[in-house]
């Protein structure tokens, strides 16, 4: 069983009201982010599928990733989509001091900085904390830096071996609205389930007259 539900229940955005959940709007519009990338194979798969659907989408990316796999990165930057920071190493926030966990951000905030061309890709420093875990105090250290802090209204569970593909898919069919901000991660162990959910969220979605957009747009 899941402690966090695909739909994030309104309690959990009340208690961290500065945080970005969704993106309210009246029109038909998604948006799309990915974690833990930039992964070999993957991310390019991705990128391949979302050029498919004209779609574009926000890429929260591992500093110790974006070192490693710095064409893949580049191919994000160029080809049109948001760059959020993921910290360097991943690490559990509730775990870490805040000043040790703000050298995480700045070290990969660095990287994203000097390695992009398109500017739109991070005008507004985005970041997501990995496995959602941050503190009140680190919360308030990083929007004092001007970070927005990017969570989620829907998570597919694609990291998770214990659901099946389709259910990944209906996490994100049966609870996304307009504005909804949809988690996925292009990694190796969430591939198998992103790689059956992803073009069919597109198709579903796309039939139905919504655009995918990037964070911010």
């Amino acid at each position: 069983m899941n402690l966090i539900p695909a739909k994030t229940p309104f309690l959990l955005k009340k208690l961290y009201p500065n945080c970005i959940w969704d993106i309210p709007s009246k029109e038909k519009v998604l948006y799309l982010t990915f974690d833990d990338g930039p992964t070999p194979d993957i991310t390019d798969w991705t990128l391949d599928v979302l050029k498919q659907y004209n779609a574009k989408a926000t890429f929260f990316c591992i500093g110790n990733n974006i070192e490693k796999h710095q064409e893949i990165f580049n191919r994000i930057d160029k080809e049109g989509h948001s760059i959020g920071n993921h910290t360097f190493n991943h690490p559990k926030g509730w775990k870490l001091k805040t000043e040790a966990y703000l050298k995480e951000v700045e070290r990969t905030q660095q990287l994203i900085d000097s390695k992009t061309t398109n500017q739109k890709s991070h005008i507004n420093n985005l970041f997501r904390p990995p496995y959602g875990q941050i503190t009140f105090k680190q919360a308030r250290a990083l929007r004092k830096l001007d970070y927005q802090i990017i969570m989620w209204d829907v998570l597919a569970f694609d990291w998770k071996d214990t659901i099946s593909d389709e259910k990944c898919l209906q996490n994100v069919v049966a609870n996304a609205k307009n504005g909804s901000i949809i988690v996925f991660h292009d990694s190796v162990k969430a591939s198998k389930r992103l790689q059956y959910a992803l073009p069919k969220v597109l198709d579903y979605f796309t039939e139905r007259e919504y655009e995918f957009k990037r964070i911010p747009e």
